[in-house]
């Protein structure tokens, strides 16, 4: 049964409430950590922060992996039904998460909660976004209902803070 238009705004605005949230709680978290920054000292063992940089690249490679708009673009495929691309889509999303799952030991837990919150936010949206189409809906609809509503409001999607504050963490082991 299709949604109404109040009970689709209703949803959105959910998801913006969501996302407003977790981007001050990024925003925060940041600014603690330059209130608390100490340099890194130099007899650190190169191995150490090797394998720390090692992981914060990943990171950054996995957020744009389960970006919405890599996502759907990686895994188009025409002839899909909108549910058995949703399964497709939160199915290789999960795959990518668990791949990098091991990366959490080497970087800070607020990097590792903001992949997560990244993942999970997806897909929420990919789940709401599939239970807004009508059953008949074809995988390419799914699709091109996802990428409009990154397109049309880019705050929705947490890609950007999540990298944003992987990098920020980076940088601050290379000074």
């Amino acid at each position: 049964m299709p949604l109404s238009n109040n009970e689709l705004i209703i949803s959105i605005f959910f998801a913006f409430c969501i996302a407003g949230a977790l981007a001050f709680v990024f925003w925060k978290q940041r600014r603690e950590a330059k209130k608390a920054y100490k340099p890194v000292k130099k007899d650190n063992a190169t191995s150490t922060t090797t394998l720390k940089l090692q992981a914060y690249e990943r990171l950054i490679l996995l957020a744009d992996r389960i970006s919405i708009p890599n996502l759907v673009s990686r895994i188009n495929q025409p002839g899909l039904t909108a549910g058995e691309m949703q399964m497709l889509l939160t199915q290789t999303l999960r795959q990518e998460f668990d791949h990098n799952i091991t990366q959490q030991i080497y970087v800070s837990p607020e990097a590792w909660a903001a992949i997560r919150n990244l993942k999970e936010q997806n897909l929420l949206i990919i789940n709401q976004m599939a239970s807004f189409l009508p059953p008949e809906a074809s995988g390419m609809d799914l699709s091109k209902t996802l990428l409009e509503l990154v397109m049309q409001n880019p705050k929705v999607s947490l890609h950007d803070v999540v990298s944003d504050a992987i990098s920020y963490e980076a940088k601050k082991i290379m000074e």
